[in-house]
């Protein structure tokens, strides 16, 4: 297959993944116009960004996100809630440490819980970084109170 056959296929990124790269532009945008404020100006205003986000997702999205929401807000504090494509995420020092996406985002037949590198969730050399979710009960509330423990260290 030349470069030019997988170039003529390749038909770009999708209107959902469009509109998630202009929505963290508009979150870029956002935090900068911030850069004056208190650390706990910013923080609160971040959360309140994060909570109307959370608001606005469909119901079954909105029940699962509150309750990440709840437990990541409550296990690991010190990780702050903020936009990230569009979605509620948490960060340490500005870097995403745990995220939210609702199935609808991407329409997808479930929502996700996902980690980045800078969670501390290493085991040996494979380890899952992202999980589905469809509903909660305690004992997944457990399993994800479990993993942002681990994850914020």
């Amino acid at each position: 297959m030349s470069s030019t056959d997988s170039t003529e296929n390749y038909s770009g990124f999708t209107a959902e993944e469009r509109a998630a790269m202009k929505e963290h532009a508009r979150e870029e945008k956002k935090a900068a116009s911030r850069r004056g404020a208190s650390r706990a100006e910013k923080e609160a205003a971040a959360e309140q960004d994060v909570l109307a986000k959370i608001a606005e997702m469909q119901d079954a999205d909105r029940v699962l996100a509150e309750r990440v929401h709840a437990i990541v807000r409550a296990t690991a504090p010190d990780l702050a809630p903020k936009l990230w494509y569009g979605m509620p995420a948490y960060a340490r020092d500005g870097k995403v440490v745990c995220h939210f996406q609702c199935a609808e985002k991407f329409k997808n037949r479930y929502a996700t819980l996902g980690f980045s590198d800078q969670a501390a969730l290493d085991d040996g050399a494979m380890w899952p970084t992202t999980y589905a979710l469809t509903t909660l009960d305690e004992e997944i509330e457990a399993r994800i109170t479990d993993l942002v423990k681990r994850a914020a260290g």
